[in-house]
């Protein structure tokens, strides 16, 4: 059900959201009403992982101490 609501905004962005609902060949109702749906989305549901991904999990331990950054550079270095 479509409810009016008034909003107060700066006339220059009024201005630019008009000349943008134009180009777009969209309401400037729909594009308010779509930015205000992706901002009041629940929040976004994990993706499920794959059951290869799943397994591969874990079978490399890797110390806490360990340098990614020198790594990539050192194999860099080596193959460069």
């Amino acid at each position: 059900m479509d409810t009016k609501l008034t909003i107060k905004l700066d006339r220059t962005i009024i201005e630019k959201a008009k000349k943008y609902a134009k180009r777009n060949n969209i309401s400037l109702s729909r594009i308010i009403e779509s930015y205000l749906n992706a901002i009041t989305r629940d929040e976004i549901q994990n993706e499920e992982i794959s059951p290869l991904v799943r397994s591969l999990s874990g079978i490399i331990e890797i110390p806490d101490d360990f340098d990614f950054n020198k790594d990539y550079t050192d194999r860099l270095l080596n193959k460069y």
